[in-house]
């Protein structure tokens, strides 16, 4: 049988509220990865050149782009946010 000490918290039901060490993670900060992440891939470029001249974006950049949306919608909601978000391991691969 195992048991939990539980402390006069509410970090389970409110993010911003948290005790202990280290800083409180907004999800500004992980939906700015996620920005950092497509400008990498240069989708602006890619959405100007389908505006311009009618060729779609590759489906491989239209589906990393909405697995990075994706991942950035999870960590947001996470109830605590990892200090580690811009990890590699919590957004998917870009080759």
């Amino acid at each position: 049988m195992r048991f939990a000490l539980l402390d006069d918290t509410r970090e389970w039901s409110e993010p911003g509220v948290r005790s202990g060490q280290g800083r409180t993670i907004s999800s500004a900060e992980v939906e700015a990865e996620a920005r950092r992440r497509k400008n990498m891939l240069r989708i602006d470029e890619w959405r100007m050149r389908e505006y311009v001249t009618g060729n779609p974006i590759p489906v491989r950049i239209d589906q990393l782009c909405h697995q990075i949306d994706l991942a950035a919608q999870a960590l947001s909601r996470m109830s605590l946010i990892p200090a580690d978000y811009a990890d590699d391991v919590y957004w998917p691969r870009l080759w």
